[in-house]
Parts: C-alpha cells; structure tokens; sequence
C-alpha cells in the first residue's frame, strides 16, 4: 500500500507541474522503492522522455469563424427579402381654388349698385362670371389669385383706383385661364377702338 500511495502522489505531483512548456519527470530509485519527481535523483534514476503538453485552453477560431458567416449569410437573406423601398411620390398639383357661391352672391350684389360707372359694372359681371367658369372646371387658380379679384372688385367704388384694380384682375385671369386671357385682349382691342372713335367725335372740326 505504501508503494501505491508514492507512486499516486508522484502523479499528482506530475500533473500539478503541468504548463504550457515541456514537463520533465524523473524516475528515481529510491531503497529499492521506484518514485517519481521533477526534481534529478539524488542517487539512481533516470529521465523520463519529455513529452510536449498542451495548455488547457480551448481554440474557439472555428467557432468564431461559423459565427461570421451565419451573420453574413442571414444579412444576405434579409437584403434578398427586404421590401424595396417606395419609389418617390411626384407632388400633386393645387386644387383649383375658385369663389364659394356666396362670394358670387356678393359679387352679384356689387353689380346692382346704380353708383358703379359703366366700365366697373361691366368689369364686376365679367368677375361673376370667371367665378362660375372656375366651379365647372375652367382655368388653374389659387387662393391669391380671388383675393386679387376681390380686391378689384372692392375698389370699383372707388374713383380713382378701379381702373389699376381691374388691370391686376385681368391680368391673373389672363395667366391662370389662356382662353380668357384671350377675350381679355380682344376686349381691350375693342375698348381702345372705341375710345379713339369718341375722341375723334369730341374733336372740333377745325383740328380735323
């Protein structure tokens, strides 16, 4: 029993001396007893062949390696499956802005007031009408655009700031609705001959 338990100590002494580097042990013969150290023999005994140990460390490279590529190949199969995105929306233009039913009405009103001249008259009608045309569709305005009008139809009572209210008017009509920008322009042809016609009455005959 003795022997047994020099030669389990000897072993355990063994594997505590294990490192990283080579480990030599000593057979020894020690009064006849075999015995094992790290340490030479004092007297007989021989080394043991040396063998190469490895240290208690696990090698994970593989392990990491699997990892990336399962990370990658789940990325490239989110990328394959992901919903491509939404193509850009083109902006929608403006609803045509037009009069309610009760600006006409105040227009209309405005119209059978006996202290507007001739030409305001004519010009507040025309206005009554371009806003029903804009309610069945006809020509591209904005909110601006029927402020102006308002605001000429505001000043026909005026005596001097109608006829530069009513130029402004025409002239958004004539950019927000090319077909009546054209009678616009024949209007103002024909206005212009008629007035050079009243001239030409006034005129005394000596200056003829």
């Amino acid at each position: 029993m003795p022997k047994f338990r020099l030669i389990a100590t000897a072993l355990l002494c063994f594997a505590g001396a294990i490192t990283t580097a080579q480990a030599q042990v000593w057979k020894c013969t020690i009064d006849g007893k075999v015995q094992y150290s790290d340490q030479p023999c004092p007297a007989k005994g021989e080394a043991m062949k040396s063998r190469s140990l490895q240290s208690n460390v696990i090698d994970t490279s593989a392990d990491r390696a699997a990892i990336e590529r399962a990370k990658a190949a789940a990325a490239e199969q989110q990328a394959a499956t992901a919903t491509p995105s939404a193509a850009p929306v083109a902006p929608v233009a403006p609803a045509n802005v037009c009069p309610s039913d009760r600006d006409i009405a105040g227009m209309e009103t405005k119209a059978s007031s006996i202290s507007l001249s001739p030409e305001a008259k004519r010009f507040v009608q025309d206005e009554i009408r371009r806003a029903r045309q804009c309610q069945k569709g006809q020509g591209k305005y904005s909110a601006a655009d029927w402020t102006v009008s308002k605001q000429a139809v505001d000043a026909q009572s005026s005596l001097t700031g109608g006829p530069d209210a009513r130029r402004r008017a025409e002239a958004i009509h004539s950019a927000a609705d090319p077909a009546e920008g054209d009678r616009i322009a024949r209007q103002r042809e024909a206005e212009e001959r008629e007035a050079n016609r009243r001239l030409l009455r006034e005129r005394p005959l000596r200056d003829r």
